[in-house]
This record gives C-alpha cells, sequence and structure tokens, in this order.
C-alpha cells in the first residue's frame, strides 16, 4: 500500500512537472526527468521492453503442466466404438456380449468428461530456450538504458539550442541598438552639414537588415522550444532557464573503460551468447523428451457430465524424434554462421565505440578551444568597433568602415555565444559516446 503511494505522489509530481513546463521555465535537470518519464520514444520502449519480459513467462510455461478440460458427445453403431462406450459408462451387461449385440449394436451415445494433464519432466529444448528469453530481455534492458541516453542527449542538444537562439536574439537586439545609433550619428552628421545623405540612408538599411535578423532569431527561438516540448511528450513551447550547467571532464582513460561498458556494447553481449544458445536449441533437438501424464474420465449416456462411469489413468512418456529431414542439422550450420556474425559485429562495435570516444575527446579540446579563441574575438572587435566609431564621429573615417565593424562584431558576438555552447555540448557528447551521460547529468 505504501509502495502504491509513494508511485501515485511521484506520478502526479512528474504530471506536475510535465503541465507547468510550457508555463514556468525548466532547468535542465527538470527537463531531464520530464523526458525520462513523457517521452514517447522511451515509453514505446518501455512497453516494448515490458514484451519481451512476457517472453521469459511463455518459455517458462512450457516447463509447466499443461491441464485440460474436455467435454466430447459420441453417437455411433460402431462395434468397437458402442461396446467401449457402454464399458466406460459402467453400464455393460451379460447380453452384451451376444454375437448379435457385438456385430450389429444399437447406437449408441456417449458423453465423455475428461480432466487431463501433461507435465514435461526433462525438456532440454524448453530449458535452452529459457535461458535465451532471459538473456533477451537482458539485452533489451540495456537497450532500454541506451535510449534514454540518446534521448538525454537529444534533450541537451534541444536545450542548448534554446539558450543558443535566445542569447542570438540578445545579440541581435544589441545589433539594432547599434545600427540605429550609427544612423542617428549619420543623420547629426547630415544635418550639420558634415555628413553625406548617401550615408543616413546606408545607415538606415542597416538597420533594416538588424531588425530582420532580429526577426529571425526570434523565430528560431520560438522553434527551438516547440523541439524542446517535443522531446518533453508534449505539444507546447518550453520555456527554459538561463542556467550555465557543468558537466565534469574526466581523463580520456576513464572515458575509454566506460565505453567499453556501453549499454549497446552489453546488450551485443547478451546476443553473442544468445548466439551460442541457439547452437545449444539446435542441439537439444537430438534429446528425447521426458514427461509424465494422466487423466480423469467420466461417460453418461445420457446427458453432459453425467457419472453412470468413471475412470483414471497416469502415464509416463520418452518422445524422441528420430528423424526431422535434416532440419536440425541445418539448425545447427546456422547458429555456427550467426555466431560468427555476431561476433563480429560485437568486435566491430567495440573498436568503433573507441573511436567514438577518441574523436569525441579531441572534439571536446577543439571546441574548448575555439571557445577561448571566439571570446578573444569578440573582445577585439568590441574594441574595434569602438574605435571606429569614435573616429567616424570625428569624421576621420567614412561610415562604410563603421558599417563593416558593425558585421564583424555582430559575427563575434553570435560565433562567441555558439562556440561555447559547442563546447558544452561537446562534453556532454563525450559522455554520451562513452556511456556515462545520465550518470555525469545526475540522472541515473
Amino acid at each position: 500500500m505504501i509502495r502504491r503511494f509513494v508511485l501515485i505522489i511521484a506520478f502526479l509530481a512528474l504530471y506536475s512537472l510535465a503541465a507547468s513546463a510550457a508555463g514556468k521555465p525548466v532547468s535542465l535537470h527538470e527537463a531531464l526527468e520530464i523526458a525520462m518519464a513523457q517521452n514517447h520514444e522511451i515509453r514505446a520502449f518501455g512497453n516494448s521492453l515490458s514484451a519481451r519480459k512476457e517472453d521469459i513467462g511463455i518459455a517458462r510455461s512450457y516447463l509447466l503442466p499443461r491441464i485440460t478440460f474436455e467435454e466430447r458427445y459420441m453417437r455411433t453403431t460402431n462395434p468397437t466404438y458402442a461396446f467401449m462406450a457402454k464399458l466406460n459408462q459402467q453400464r455393460f451387461t451379460q447380453q452384451d456380449f451376444s454375437i448379435d449385440s457385438l456385430n450389429n449394436p444399437k447406437a449408441a451415445d456417449d458423453f465423455q468428461t475428461s480432466f487431463s494433464f501433461e507435465q514435461p519432466v526433462f525438456a532440454k529444448k524448453a530449458y535452452v530456450g529459457l535461458d535465451m528469453a532471459k538473456k533477451e530481455y537482458g539485452a533489451g534492458s540495456d537497450e532500454y538504458i541506451r535510449k534514454k541516453q540518446e534521448v538525454a542527449l537529444k534533450v541537451v542538444q534541444t536545450y542548448l539550442m534554446v539558450l543558443t537562439a535566445k542569447e542570438y536574439v540578445s545579440a541581435s537586439e544589441k545589433a539594432v541598438e547599434d545600427a540605429k545609433e550609427h544612423h542617428r550619428i549619420a543623420q547629426l552628421r547630415y544635418d550639420s552639414g558634415l555628413g553625406l545623405y548617401s550615408d543616413t540612408l546606408r545607415a538606415s538599411t542597416a538597420v533594416t537588415e538588424a531588425e530582420q535578423r532580429l526577426i529571425s532569431a526570434r523565430k528560431n527561438v520560438s522553434v527551438a522550444k516547440r523541439a524542446l516540448g517535443l522531446l518533453l511528450g508534449t505539444e507546447d513551447s518550453v520555456e527554459v532557464q538561463d542556467e550555465t550547467f557543468r558537466v565534469p571532464l574526466m581523463t580520456e582513460k576513464y572515458y575509454e573503460n566506460a565505453s567499453m561498458q556501453r549499454q549497446d556494447i552489453r546488450s551485443l553481449e547478451e546476443r553473442f551468447e544468445n548466439a551460442k544458445n541457439a547452437l545449444r536449441l539446435a542441439n537439444a533437438g537430438y534429446y528425447p523428451v521426458v514427461g509424465l501424464g494422466g487423466s480423469y474420465q467420466l461417460n453418461d449416456h445420457r446427458a453432459p457430465f453425467g457419472t453412470e462411469g468413471e475412470s483414471w489413468q497416469l502415464t509416463a512418456f520418452l518422445r524422441w524424434e528420430l528423424f526431422d529431414g535434416t532440419k536440425r542439422e541445418h539448425e545447427r550450420s546456422k547458429a555456427k554462421f550467426q555466431i560468427a556474425e555476431t561476433e563480429e559485429h560485437l568486435n566491430g562495435l567495440k573498436k568503433a565505440v573507441s573511436f567514438k570516444v577518441y574523436d569525441a575527446y579531441l572534439s571536446v579540446q577543439e571546441a574548448a578551444k575555439n571557445a577561448e579563441l571566439a571570446r578573444s574575438a569578440l573582445k577585439t572587435a568590441e574594441e574595434g568597433k569602438r574605435l571606429v566609431e569614435e573616429r567616424y564621429a570625428n569624421s576621420l573615417s567614412p561610415l562604410v568602415d563603421l558599417l563593416d565593424s558593425q558585421v564583424s562584431l555582430d559575427h563575434a558576438r553570435a560565433n562567441a555565444i555558439a562556440r561555447e555552447n559547442d563546447r558544452r555540448l561537446a562534453v556532454v557528447k563525450l559522455a554520451y559516446e562513452s556511456g556515462t551521460i545520465l550518470k555525469d547529468l545526475e540522472i541515473e
């Protein structure tokens, strides 16, 4: 009861988070928690995993007894069946031994009620099948975790996309302010007879272009928020907090070691074992099935479920398929090829993962250096624009130099934003490639 209450409270909390995601800004951690609970891909995969778990019960059922109830009616003049029916009904009399009754019996009615069971005692294929179902479920569980990691990476990417788009809006708004200031200065110079009318026109055009970029930037914010909502299982746009989250950066060796335990590798290792089990399953076809059986039977000539006669029997059986048209031989050959195929896939995956971790680690270093250079370039562009603006105000530089410096500054602002978020995303991608993303984002 307590456990059910806790689950209800947890569900209501997640539902509340999802419902408010479109209203108040959510943190990255909150967005990840909502995605883990509400993302449609994860929920679909969870149902698929639950279906695989039922395969274990299906496989186990072949080791459990089969209990059958049957009600059967027969009317016959067949001498053998008529004789057997009366005998089962315990109505057999001395007159039934007459030659005429035996050769030409009257039509006999028989309602047969039976309960029967069959219990395997030794069924090697069933044991192997159960082991295969368990391993397949284990492989599916690892794939489920990997799917969560994939969705977590998408959430971080989209969350950063929203942050980047919002910062682009801020940069574009600043660019519009700067362009309007340039236009004001150009207009003052023209009004005072120190400037050209063409400068005011060019400055006005620069304002219009800056406003167009601002419109596009605002559109990109709306699209990014809606994309984040899609990952969180809602059709609404999701507002994010302007936070600076950090993901720990470990040594390259740490990521290399962790990557060999990545869930998709573990899943393929389970399937490699199952490929071996497929060979065991084919070999199990050469073994007999040993079991017990029995039945309890009621017979009556008047009505169903009647009890004129009753009987029971217990049996033991050994069922051995001696020849199946070489099916087992082909199954063994197929299983051997599948073992070799899966082993090659596994070895290839391990090498590919090792390469991806190596590439991702270098990408982190590259992104960090680029972010540092972008910040330096932004400072240079800001100072260059300030100097050109002063020179233009003092009639020492043409307007074209001021507009060019403004374009460089706008580009430097956007580049600094993009490079910083590229650096943060590169660390998260490294965690994803090594399989530590859920742990590093503290949602495991």
